[in-house]
């Protein structure tokens, strides 16, 4: 953050008085050599956009010199402003008072606080209490910044259009382009910040109310037409921000696109009459709109550099886009004093600024989703529909939310079933005749460690030291059905006597070292996807020799370099369905818990159920049902060999994460058609069915897949996909988002990952119980001191 130590303008320092001939002047074109890059302190520099990201930019640059010329273009009036509140967080709010002494009082004697979030659905409110908002009035937010601007001489200039960016960017050093979501600066040099804009599901109405609410309000009104949400806070000591959503269905169904402004108005006021105490609504140029989700591949080019959001978008279900416009601002003017040239302050700025806002983003597109997908949650209990609610962006979590309120998540707790002092996590949970202690499972993972498909005293040190750990159910990785099904020469198999007793030998260890673990097998076929390197030599790599031929669906190879394999006849579905049958046989004789039929990850029976992979036009290929035909008479073929009181589940890929592949929807269906025919849970994963797949990685980002079919289907789920913490797996849980939580690489790192869990959470329970050999270990190791004597006295300044 930039310092306000030795920045400051000099006491004194002119003022500034904007008059109509000033605001409507052009400055004159340099006819001098063109800007240089080769300086980090640009001295004439362009805003263009008034909104509070450019003109906090233009005042901490003015403050840090105030022999810089700048300049800031605003099309509307000073007084003209869209949306009435604005919430910053004290992190944001932190930065301003060290950069800006001056405007961080200004906002402080202005700010309205609270803490509660009420939450209020089919006639019941539900409070959480200790979440510590701030906010202002949008209009007073922009005057605080034009008086601060103009008493550092930043000359502004309203009603006036920029002049277009290649003129500013030959005359002046900087030019900042804060224009807006529609930024006409981004769209004149699209070729080379490359933007991509999303449009979603669902239309907002930005108003107000002549009122303060007494805290941050979600309403949700359940109508004739469809499911529509208030989104409502305090911005004034008189006034609250009210924004209305739904559906683009609903809204069109209840008739919104057919009324003027102020009949949308007051057909919103009495749906949300409660909520507004029977008072009206007001609107300032109040459209309905959908929102704009902005990435931008870059966010400077020469010396253009994009602010706030016009860089970038995050759904204002989590208040984030004056939070991040001003945050940029803080960020650029830092960097341009850090760095030597223009060039590196303008990389350094993006470097920073945009792990931090693809962090946010998801987090918006998170919450964005949750409240697309509402009705997925109404009958969901009041309290864990609020906790759902209150953690649907995954930046809040179960233990987070204990911190602000233990109360309120104590009775999520207690209705939940979680026995006192017990986290979610460590509640059973049955699948058929398995009762398993708790909800972690161990992911399948490749160990590629085998050899002629026999698992040797790795995997059993490697599942058994999993089991130990205290998971309530340990995969194996996948398990292939017959020589040629393998991925690798190291990849374990069920398709000789031998193999099955070795996989017995694992399992008989588990079941009595690790009393209350439970072992499950995953079968599957390599496919299109076999006959590769170790994963550490090369994965996905071809061998160089020894290959085997492949078969798939459809003659199409994984990689342009990849063994193209021959598409399956007939006769060949039998041989391989009969593979199957044979290798659950043997693992039903080796005592596995629990069975999962792979049909993800671009493997054979996923293969089938993608239209990027099955080109099929026989029976097996061609609408979903026929592409789902041949994995489920695997499944049928199993499930009547496989003992019946034992679970079957079944691991999708929810998405290919690419254009023409698998949809949600299809998960949907997909999951339906294996429930049934028997299954007991559906393992959601995603992706890795094709090797161009553009997956959107972030924290838990597979969970929504598995949230939906859980909700749409009604079955029992196991979430996978960078869960990495046990907060996550208790808010998963704890939200209704699904059953169980697996994890890969978390129990790569610690084996003993649950029990560790258990013990940073105090518990001591019948969910997870410590070997009796490990006992003296549940307590973390003490460590040299790290903390520092505090300061007995501050002195102030």
């Amino acid at each position: 953050m930039v310092s306000a130590e030795g920045t400051g303008t000099p006491s004194g320092a002119r003022g500034f008085t904007e008059s109509a001939a000033g605001a409507a002047r052009e400055r004159p074109a340099t006819t001098g050599p063109q800007p240089s890059m080769e300086t980090s302190h640009p001295l004439r520099v362009a805003v263009i956009g008034g909104g509070p990201g450019g003109l906090y930019a233009a005042a901490l640059l003015k403050r840090l010199d105030p022999s810089r010329e700048i300049t800031v273009w605003e099309r509307n009036a000073p007084d003209d402003t869209f949306g009435f509140g604005v919430v910053l967080s004290d992190e944001t709010l932190g930065g301003i008072e060290h950069a800006d002494p001056v405007v961080y009082r200004a906002l402080r004697e202005e700010f309205i606080r609270w803490d509660d979030i009420d939450i209020v659905h089919r006639g019941t409110r539900q409070t959480s209490g200790g979440h510590g908002f701030a906010a202002l009035g949008r209009k007073r937010l922009l005057q605080i910044l034009h008086d601060r601007c103009r008493e550092l001489g930043v000359e502004l200039r309203f009603r006036t259009e920029a002049p277009p960016p290649d003129t500013l960017r030959e005359t002046y050093d900087l030019v900042i382009a804060a224009d807006g979501v529609h930024s006409t600066t981004r769209g004149a040099l699209a070729h080379v910040f490359r933007p991509h804009v999303a449009e979603h599901h669902c239309r907002y109405i930005w108003l107000a109310a002549d009122f303060a609410l007494t805290s941050f309000r979600f309403e949700i009104a359940e109508t004739e037409h469809g499911v529509m949400q208030l989104h409502g806070y305090p911005y004034a000591a008189d006034a609250s921000t009210v924004i209305v959503e739904m559906r683009e269905e609903v809204w069109q169904a209840a008739g919104f696109a057919d009324l003027d402004e102020q009949e949308s108005v007051e057909r919103c006021a009495k749906i949300f009459a409660e909520a507004l105490r029977g008072r009206p609504l007001k609107s300032n140029k109040s459209v309905w709109t959908t929102f704009r989700t902005v990435v931008n591949e870059r966010w400077s080019h020469g010396n253009v550099v994009l602010l706030g959001d016009a860089a970038h978008t995050a759904h204002f279900s989590i208040g984030s886009g004056t939070k991040l416009a001003v945050e940029d601002a803080l960020a650029l003017a830092a960097c341009l004093e850090e760095q030597p040239s223009l060039e590196r302050a303008l990389a350094a700025y993006e470097e920073e600024r945009r792990p931090v806002v693809a962090s946010t983003q998801r987090a918006a597109r998170a919450s964005l989703e949750w409240f697309e997908n509402l009705g997925l949650y109404l009958d969901q209990p009041p309290r864990q529909f609020a906790f759902n609610l209150l953690t649907r962006s995954r930046r809040v979590t179960h233990d987070n939310l204990r911190l602000r309120d233990a109360h309120f998540t104590e009775a999520v707790e207690r209705d939940f079933g979680c026995p006192p002092g017990t986290p979610p996590m460590f509640t059973p949970f049955r699948l058929r005749g398995l009762t398993l202690r708790n909800r972690v499972v161990v992911s399948p993972m490749d160990m590629y460690s085998a050899t002629d498909g026999v698992p040797g005293d790795f995997h059993l040190v490697h599942l058994g030291a999993r089991a130990l750990g205290g998971a309530g159910l340990v995969m194996t990785e996948m398990v292939c059905v017959s020589p040629e099904g393998r991925i690798t020469p190291g990849c374990a198999g069920l398709y000789t006597g031998r193999q099955g007793e070795a996989w017995r030998r694992i399992v008989r260890f588990v079941h009595a070292q690790a009393p209350g673990a439970a072992i499950g097998v995953q079968l599957g076929h390599s496919g299109r996807k076999g006959s590769t390197r170790l994963m550490w030599e090369g994965i996905d790599e071809p061998l160089e020799d020894g290959n085997w031929p492949l078969v798939a669906p459809s003659p199409i190879p994984y990689k342009p370099y990849s063994q193209t394999p021959r598409e399956l006849t007939r006769s060949q579905l039998t041989d391989i369905r009969e593979q199957f049958t044979s290798a659950a046989w043997r693992a039903a004789r080796a005592g596995f818990d629990l069975l999962e039929l792979h049909c993800a990850h671009g493997y054979l029976l996923s293969g089938f159920l993608s239209p990027l992979t099955n080109r099929r036009t026989d029976a097996y290929g061609g609408s979903l049902e026929k592409r789902l035909r041949f994995p489920l008479e695997v499944f049928d073929a199993i499930r009547a060999v496989w003992p019946e009181e034992r679970p079957m589940t079944v691991r999708i890929s929810a998405t290919d994460w690419a254009e023409g592949g698998t949809t949600a929807e299809d998960a949907v269906a997909i999951a339906r058609a294996f429930a049934a025919h028997g299954a007991d849970a559906v393992d959601v994963s995603s992706g890795q069915v094709v090797a161009d797949e553009q997956p959107e990685f972030g924290r838990s980002y597979q969970t929504p897949y598995a949230d939906r079919i859980r909700h749409v289907t009604g079955l029992p789920v196991i979430a996978v996909g960078a869960i990495s913490s046990w907060d996550d797996v208790n808010s998963l849980i704890l939200a209704g988002r699904t059953d169980l939580c697996a994890l890969a690489r978390p129990h790569l790192y610690d084996p003993h990952w649950t029990l560790h869990a258990a013990a940073e959470q105090g518990y001591d329970g019948p969910g997870v119980v410590w070997p009796a050999p490990y006992r003296a270990g549940s307590r973390r190791p003490q460590t040299g001191r790290t903390d520092a004597p505090k300061p007995r006295l501050t002195l102030g300044t």
